[in-house]
């Protein structure tokens, strides 16, 4: 499990520019500063020259009450106070709703080399947003060598030793309508530790490698359908070759379960052989687990129906 200790602006603001709005005006030399808790800290204490107790670490956001407050001081003490702040090596400065950055600190901002940016979003929700792109990108991740799925709202992690046909499996699927999420490597985020969010390496994202044939473009051939860039995970499928498989599940009344970043996830062993439809018996898969979920339990059903008729037999 690898959990990152900080994240660069320059990576946040990669990631997160389109959704959070952001447009950046001053202190582009520092977009290699580091943001070193995942949390967002209001700019109002510290503008009253107060920081004792100032949270340096984290991306500040300075709304409409703040910088109504900045313009009121006089302007020695503006300067003063905004150094003050900018000294402290902060990661970077957001300004909500759109509100102009007074000139002293674009100017004390490209001196000390503090990006600063401007985003329309109102400063409630902001600090929402900002919040949970900082929760993604703090959260805890891993790498699975496995291809991932989605079928009918289900992700589906395509897992087991080399060769043995995941890509092949995956792109059987896409071929019935269902979209990839990642080929060989899907990486995984713990999201408040109650969910994985599986996605892949943007340079491989849309291609796979099909052994024969070589790399294809799955988005050019079958459509932007077929493509999805992350999806939560739902369940594990391990493809085995059939004579090293010593025991499998032949009911389905024993669940079992793969543990990723200390989540269990549904799992299924298939045992595979020449002629079985491997992408037909993963899509079932997929869909008893989805009618799990809607408290549809087939094993159980199935087994609660044998009990009755075997006491209606013995009675």
């Amino acid at each position: 499990m690898k959990k990152p200790l900080t994240v660069s602006v320059e990576h946040f603001y990669n990631q997160h520019a389109a959704r959070l709005q952001l447009k950046l005006v001053a202190g582009e030399e520092g977009m290699g500063r580091l943001i070193r808790e995942g949390a967002v800290n209001r700019l109002g204490m510290a503008l009253t020259g107060f920081i004792k107790y100032f949270a340096f670490r984290r991306i500040q956001l300075i709304g409409k009450s703040e910088v109504s407050y900045f313009q009121s001081l006089d302007a020695p003490t503006r300067q003063a106070r905004i150094r003050a702040i900018l000294d402290r090596k902060i990661p970077c400065i957001v300004f909500s709703r759109d509100n102009r950055p007074p000139a002293v600190i674009l100017k004390e901002a490209q001196r000390a080399k503090v990006p600063i940016f401007i985003s329309p979003i109102p400063t409630p929700r902001l600090v929402n947003l900002i919040t949970l792109c900082l929760e993604e990108d703090f959260a805890p991740s891993t790498s699975e060598h496995g291809s991932m799925v989605d079928i009918m709202g289900v992700g589906v992690l395509i897992r087991g030793e080399s060769g043995v046909g995941k890509s092949e499996c995956a792109l059987g699927l896409v071929e019935r309508g269902y979209s990839l999420v990642a080929d060989d490597i899907t990486r995984l985020r713990l999201l408040e530790g109650r969910e994985l969010m599986a996605t892949s390496a943007e340079v491989t994202r849309t291609f796979m490698e099909v052994r024969g044939i070589g790399i294809i473009n799955v988005a050019a051939i079958f459509g932007g359908r077929a493509i999805r860039t992350e999806k939560r995970l739902d369940l594990v499928v391990t493809l085995e070759e059939w004579d090293k498989v010593e025991e499998i599940e032949r009911t389905g009344l024993d669940q079992q379960f793969y543990e990723i970043l200390g989540l269990k996830i549904p799992h299924v062993r298939i045992p595979i052989r020449p002629g079985r439809d491997l992408a037909g018996l993963v899509q079932v898969a997929a869909l008893d687990q989805k009618m799990k979920t809607m408290g549809q339990f087939s094993a159980l059903e199935f087994n609660e129906k044998l009990m009755s008729r075997l006491k209606l037999k013995d009675g």
